[in-house]
């Protein structure tokens, strides 16, 4: 069906002309339904087919995701060949639904904001189905390991390519499905297996449930956000009714600030933003290449997807923009002082995650001079911190599947591919140019120092800081792993003696095709101001905003605390010796091994709280609503006995009853002339 032209809600700055025309897709970007068909239909052949695709399911998996690689980087490549004003087209599927003024249809946003999570998800994605072949080798269940990938792939494909709130949900609810799948994967041990294993198993499947209940908290604003727009004068859910109206003024500000902390609630629950981050850490209990798909290149990153597309609502609601960069700046400090006290490797890498995030969350609440700063540290990141993941999957498969860092040590000469490629992630997100992460995150440092008032030297002030903490907490990981001495356990350990050895081809490959992107991308797509301008049909230009302080003092000082951070993580864990036992801490420490009581707060506040909801509830239910009908009851009874005691059969007896009937009358009447 040929969609007519509309208006692009596009996110604009002050003075910018109207958004590009949406024109029907054409040629490859019109076949974009199949980058989430295929996917998915590997997923269905894979659950359905069952253990007779145990030789070959790994081998479709891959297949699939590889064909939507492919696809995607073909739409890329058509796009790149438009003209700003064309790279916005639409893809209509199908008449969802009509409920009075609100109709539903199914269809699908390709512009370069959706193609940018396209080429970083079926790429990124890609690269850890083919880590995943080797990895999950020896797994009995592999073929359903690879079934739930392709699930992943298709949710996260159709929540960004999604052209509607509506349609964006179904992927947003997908990606929940997913994660929880694949975090809670072996969890499947016998009723017959030693007690350690059925101890780990139940553990990872509370580690599964934890992180799908909190979500659905996040999933919950959404769903409000989504109601607010259909009750507004939006009387939509699609992209382009909602934004147009917000851009307009056709919705209050008191709408668009609802509608913005709605949001702002989803993509907490999501992106594992401050207060919703609790199920993050605990996500590691799933293998190694989850982690990397969920913290690199989909799940955590749908937050700041919905946060950019979202912009015209923020910019109408000052209250709920402030809001999102509040939460970002939190966050960042939160998990960069978390990873500063871990010993599981994974833990360290997923408390990296949720305060990169809170970056690009910051970016995100700074109006349209950092959305594309957010997206752009979303892009170097997606694949630096999926290295990273996967570099700590080689470690654990050298490593007898061992993640405290107290009994690593001196790996660097039994890994030499491991321990360079993560050395170029390892420089990449502290922010040493040339790599990646220096163009995306100081560029979104300096943004935080742009504005008004007290608000930059704030943001920015935290900015810094996450800079230097995550230099520390970073080095510290990678001195732990690869340097110092020898902490490996031996035959008298309860882990076993350990053999380190470099991973195979399947595994160091991908390894080093991401080295590649942590190392160039970002300097590449900055020149020119290259990606900046991409994303422009979207987020509309922005005039640079003078900062504060001077560029290149905010640089130096960016620089100065990464050095400051890598030569005390280095004197600690290097100079030092690392005690493989973990020792006493002063207060702080100890608070961030426990994640800062996030479990106790949130048990405290939320848990038992609903716990005692659920037994004041029970209690007005059981003594009050079912008491008063009991005893309604009882009494009518009661009233029944006593009737039937008067039911004497004795003419007498009623005789007697008429008499003194008749003296209590005439008292009655007597009493009244007094």
């Amino acid at each position: 069906m040929t969609a007519p032209t509309l208006v692009v809600a596009g996110v604009l700055g002050a003075g910018q002309p109207p958004a590009p025309s949406v024109a029907p897709a054409t040629g490859p970007a019109a076949l974009a339904w199949l980058l989430i068909a295929v996917p998915a239909v590997g997923a269905a052949v894979l659950l359905v087919a069952g253990r007779a695709s145990d030789r070959w399911g790994h081998w479709l998996g891959l297949l699939t995701s590889l064909v939507s690689a492919c696809l995607g980087l073909g739409i890329l490549a058509q796009v790149l060949g438009l003209s700003a004003d064309e790279r916005t087209m639409d893809v209509r599927l199908w008449h969802w639904f009509g409920a009075g003024p609100l109709n539903v249809t199914v269809g699908l946003r390709i512009d370069p904001l959706s193609l940018t999570f396209v080429a970083l998800v079926t790429f990124v994605g890609f690269l850890i189905h083919l880590y995943s072949v080797a990895y999950m080798a020896h797994d009995r269940d592999r073929r359903r390991f690879f079934a739930y990938l392709n699930l992943f792939i298709a949710a996260m494909l159709t929540l960004v390519l999604g052209d509607s709130y509506i349609v964006l949900f179904v992927g947003w609810e997908g990606v929940g499905l997913a994660s929880y799948l694949l975090i809670g994967f072996w969890n499947t041990a016998d009723a017959d297996a030693p007690q350690a294993v059925r101890f780990t198993s139940r553990q990872n499947a509370t580690a599964a449930k934890k992180a799908f209940i909190m979500n659905r908290v996040g999933d919950v604003g959404l769903l409000l956000a989504m109601m607010t727009m259909v009750s507004s004068q939006a009387r939509s859910v699609s992209f382009i009714s909602v934004l147009p109206a917000a851009e307009d003024g056709s919705l209050s500000t008191a709408q668009l600030t609802a509608i913005g902390f709605f949001l702002l609630l989803a993509a907490c629950g999501k992106s594992a933003q401050f207060p919703l981050q609790a199920w993050l850490g605990d996500a590691m209990a799933g293998p190694t290449p989850v982690s990397a798909l969920i913290h690199a290149a989909t799940m955590v990153t749908a937050g700041v997807y919905l946060m950019v597309r979202s912009g015209a609502v923020f910019e109408g609601a000052p209250a709920a923009q402030l809001a999102v960069a509040v939460v970002g700046a939190i966050t960042l400090v939160l998990g960069a002082v978390i990873g500063s006290a871990k010993d599981d490797m994974k833990k360290v890498l997923a408390a990296s995650t949720m305060s990169q995030i809170g970056y690009m969350m910051l970016g995100a609440g700074l109006g349209p001079a950092g959305y594309a700063l957010a997206i752009f540290h979303l892009l170097t990141h997606g694949f630096f911190k999926a290295q990273l993941f996967l570099g700590a999957g080689s470690v654990m498969h050298a490593m007898g599947d061992q993640v405290n860092m107290r009994r690593f040590g001196g790996l660097r000469g039994a890994m030499t591919i491991t321990w360079v490629t993560m050395g170029i992630g390892w420089l990449a997100i502290l922010g040493v140019p040339p790599f990646s992460g220096f163009w995306s995150k100081d560029r979104l440092i300096e943004a935080a120092f742009v504005g008004e008032g007290a608000k930059p030297w704030i943001l920015g002030t935290i900015a810094l800081l996450g800079a230097g903490l995550t230099a520390f907490y970073m080095s510290r990981l990678f001195f732990m792993i690869f340097h110092g001495k020898q902490r490996w356990t031996t035959d008298k350990d309860l882990e076993g003696e350990v053999h380190p050895h470099e991973s195979g081809w399947l595994m160091t490959l991908p390894l080093i095709i991401l080295s590649v992107f942590s190392a160039g991308l970002g300097g590449l797509l900055t020149y020119n101001n290259m990606f900046v301008t991409w994303l422009e049909p979207v987020t509309g230009h922005a005039e640079h905003g003078e900062p504060v302080l001077p560029a290149t003092v905010i640089m130096g000082a960016t620089l100065a605390l990464v050095v400051v951070g890598v030569v005390v993580a280095w004197w600690m864990y290097v100079r030092r010796p690392v005690p493989v036992v973990l020792q006493p801490a002063n207060p702080l420490v100890e608070a961030a091994r426990k994640d800062m009581y996030q479990d106790a707060i949130n048990e405290a506040l939320a848990m038992r709280t609903g716990q005692g909801l659920v037994l004041a509830t029970d209690a007005v239910e059981r003594y009050v609503v079912d008491g008063a009908v009991e005893g309604a009851a009882a009494g009518t009874g009661a009233v029944g006995r006593l009737t039937r005691r008067t039911e004497s059969g004795y003419v007498r007896s009623y005789a007697g009853y008429m008499l003194a009937g008749t003296v209590l009358a005439l008292i009655a009447v007597l009493a009244s002339r007094f």
